[in-house]
């Protein structure tokens, strides 16, 4: 049985490394949006979502700030090590053999889960901050 990038998610550097096509920032922003998994800051954003107005509000704010900044940067890490990798791929200066992935595979693959968690808590904060805290309901 031959083992294809198919096999792999592409936030696994075999994904790369078997020569899966690099997803562009919006097709990760799809998939973190359809997933369930509401990434390792779910926990931190709920309990932010509990404290009273108006530090609910100012917490879930920073929040969405430094996880837009977080995609700002992880997005440019991505493009340089896409561009790195079909540089390489088309040099074929890659490692094909054995259980050994480039440099490369191994970064694109952690820039893509970066990427993932970032779009993930977005999209969490943006269902919390979308509601409106009626204050007469208590």
């Amino acid at each position: 049985m031959t083992v294809t990038y198919n096999d792999y998610n592409s936030g696994h550097p075999w994904f790369y490394k078997l020569g899966g096509k690099v997803p562009s920032p919006k097709a990760i922003r799809a998939e973190a949006k359809a997933a369930e998994y509401q990434g390792y800051m779910a926990e931190d954003i709920l309990k932010a979502c509990r404290k009273p107005e108006p530090r609910r509000s100012e917490t879930l704010r920073l929040y969405k700030e430094k996880f837009l900044s977080d995609l700002g940067q992880d997005i440019s890490g991505y493009r340089q090590y896409a561009f790195k990798l079909h540089m390489l791929r088309n040099t074929g200066n890659l490692i094909y053999e054995g259980a050994i992935c480039d440099d490369v595979h191994t970064n694109i693959s952690l820039k893509h889960s970066h990427i993932y968690n970032d779009f993930t808590h977005l999209h969490l904060l943006e269902s919390f901050m979308s509601q409106q805290l009626n204050l007469f309901d208590f």
